[in-house]
């Protein structure tokens, strides 16, 4: 099945989408050999090289999930320890859709497929993430009715989908946008201390792992992730 080129340099991770149009448009990516045009479609199998350099095969395309522990920091860089390949050794290629902080803990999903991370990540593709939160005391039912109608933060208004307290001290907080470090500052904002912060969906996917454990996903797990049916 063919693709346009744009989406499978997106797929193999190379770029995103916009980025790839502006190096098709400026010769710098090849196709069998020969300068791609905008709009070319292509096949999984095609060789394509950018900047002189023969991209990752789709064939290769791998996504899994991870129950991130706590004290481990997103990121590949070696600047900063521990990090997601000091827990996995993954190879190289793979990257990550929504950062958890480094005292975050929970449901990460990681893929060598950058058009899945695009599509996970964009705000556009709106998909949902659950975060069970322990806070220090019970949240009164203003407090939870207020994590829903927003909270002015200096980025901007803030606000859950949905917010509950299942029981004292416990929050359940349904998000789509992701701003650095949102939920802790959400909770700051009404004199909430967080005690633990884990991620136990991220769209269509729960988390079914114990901390530190992970393990590939199947197609229609994927699909799931996606929000998308097998129908």
């Amino acid at each position: 099945m063919s693709e346009r080129l744009n989406k499978e340099l997106s797929r193999r991770g190379v770029c995103s989408r916009r980025e790839a149009d502006r190096l098709i448009e400026s010769g710098q990516v090849l196709v069998n050999g020969q300068v791609a045009v905008m709009g070319q479609q292509v096949e999984s199998t095609d060789p394509i090289e950018v900047r002189g350099r023969e991209t990752i095969r789709p064939r290769s395309l791998k996504t899994l999930i991870w129950y991130k522990p706590r004290g481990t920091i997103c990121t590949f860089s070696e600047k900063e320890r521990p990090n997601i390949n000091d827990r996995l050794k993954l190879a190289f290629g793979f990257k990550y859709a929504g950062r958890l902080d480094r005292d975050s803990e929970g449901l990460l999903v990681l893929s060598t497929d950058g058009d899945l991370i695009h599509r996970l990540t964009h705000p556009s593709f709106g998909h949902e993430k659950e975060y069970e939160v322990l806070v220090h005391r019970r949240v009164t039912l203003g407090e939870v009715e207020r994590l829903e109608r927003g909270l002015n933060l200096e980025d901007g208004l803030a606000r859950a989908l949905r917010a509950e307290q299942p029981e004292p001290g416990r929050l359940i907080l349904v998000l789509q946008e992701g701003r650095n470090r949102q939920i802790r500052r959400m909770c700051k904002a009404l004199g909430l201390k967080v005690e633990r912060l884990i991620r136990t969906r991220f769209g269509g996917l729960n988390l079914d792992l114990q901390v530190g454990e992970s393990r590939m996903l199947k197609p229609n797990e994927i699909r799931n992730l996606l929000g998308e049916s097998d129908d």
